[in-house]
């Protein structure tokens, strides 16, 4: 056996062992190996030490085959060299969540499938093998990277449509979609997704707010009213479409000078470094503080005297607030907050929301997009619709 086909055969066990890999794709994914669709140089995991095919091809092909996401292009296709650039913007994800998305768009023979996103390719060609190439239309912004795919699925001997485009407007001229497979994360759903998919169709997608860059996948079942609802499965992280990337506000437009600014409210707060930053169910958390903290962004670290710090920035107001969490003595953990907005009171107030509902995870919560745009997020049931904040007593 030689080690490419070692390598294909070890990724699939390892997808059927932990349960990502359900019998109905086995033949897929054993007909479109990974490797032929990666680049000449990726990044491994979030983007560090590059690693060329040319260069060292054994440490390449073990990197196809391990089951984590490969960074394929930075910066939009402006970034050169071997080196990491500033943002990752395609890549190839780790193949248990290419495949848990699969398992949960529950395709069945003759479906018709648009995918917005095509990156490598790989995807495009995985449902083409499943389906049909011509039932697949896969939809990817950047010309450059359509190209190297439609090269990449030649190669392979795929030749389903990938149209460049804007992904939020879809591909109308080959609807109606009996399923809508989304690579990229977004905070609003495009009318046109679910105008172009079937009533009783599916849409996949990784959707989230602000707060945190970790999406959970939504899994929405189209109605005939023009509405589309479902629940969440887990969480995932994805990259975001172009033009919902955040624009990350930069501290010094909230403190402009070396101090607290006029006006600081300063107060201790209940919370621990655990709560927020390292508890058990530390993704599920994030993601309700998202949906209870509108419009808001949070980042962590180390204060000059080690002291660890938690920041909030509101993004449609000048609000921010920081915490240094006292690991000796919580009680005395100092909050600082400025701007309209009290976002650590805010914070707290969700917090006690979300542990006072029996800490939720992801698939408790649900998320429906109304005839007329509005997205409303539940908990348990439809009707349980999520207050727009939580309660702050």
């Amino acid at each position: 056996m030689t080690a490419v086909e070692a390598g294909r055969r070890n990724l699939r066990d390892l997808l059927q062992e932990i349960g990502a890999l359900t019998p109905d794709w086995v033949a897929a994914c054993e007909a479109v190996p990974r490797e032929l669709f990666l680049p000449e140089t990726i990044w491994p995991g979030d983007g560090g030490t590059a690693v060329s095919r040319s260069g060292d091809p054994e440490e390449w092909l073990r990197r196809a085959y391990t089951n984590a996401p490969l960074a394929t292009q930075w910066d939009d296709g402006r970034h050169t060299g071997t080196g990491p650039g500033e943002l990752v913007t395609s890549s190839s994800s780790a193949p248990s969540l290419v495949f848990r998305m699969f398992a949960e768009l529950s395709v069945a023979d003759g479906m018709k499938v648009m995918e917005i996103g095509t990156g490598t390719g790989w995807c495009a060609a995985l449902l083409s093998a499943r389906l049909g190439e011509h039932n697949v239309v896969s939809v990817e912004i950047d010309a450059a990277v359509a190209d190297r795919a439609r090269k990449a699925l030649r190669a392979a001997g795929w030749h389903p449509r990938v149209v460049v485009g804007d992904g939020l407007l879809g591909c109308p001229e080959s609807a109606p979609y009996d399923r809508v497979l989304v690579t990229a994360g977004v905070r609003q759903v495009p009318r046109a997704w679910i105008e172009q998919t079937r009533p009783g169709g599916l849409i996949v997608l990784p959707w989230g707010t602000h707060y945190t860059g970790q999406n959970a996948v939504a899994r929405l079942t189209v109605a005939g009213d023009g509405g589309a609802s479902g629940r969440f499965t887990g969480a995932a992280r994805f990259m975001h479409l172009r033009s919902q990337r955040l624009d990350w506000p930069r501290h010094r437009d909230y403190l402009p000078g070396g101090g607290w600014p006029p006006g600081t409210r300063e107060s201790v707060t209940s919370l621990t470094e655990h709560d927020v930053l390292t508890d058990d169910s530390y993704a599920a958390m994030e993601f309700a503080l998202g949906l209870l903290v509108p419009d808001c962004v949070h980042t962590h670290g180390r204060s000059p005297r080690g002291t660890q710090t938690m920041w909030l920035y509101g993004l449609t107001d000048r609000s921010w607030a920081a915490a240094f969490f006292n690991e000796d003595d919580p009680s005395r953990s100092q909050v600082y907050q400025g701007g309209p907005r009290d976002l650590w009171d805010e914070i707290e107030a969700a917090h006690r929301w979300w542990a006072g509902q029996g800490r939720p995870e992801h698939g408790e919560f649900g998320l429906t997009v109304t005839p007329g745009g509005r997205q409303e997020v539940w908990l348990r049931e439809p009707s349980a619709l999520l207050p727009r904040t939580a309660p702050t007593r």
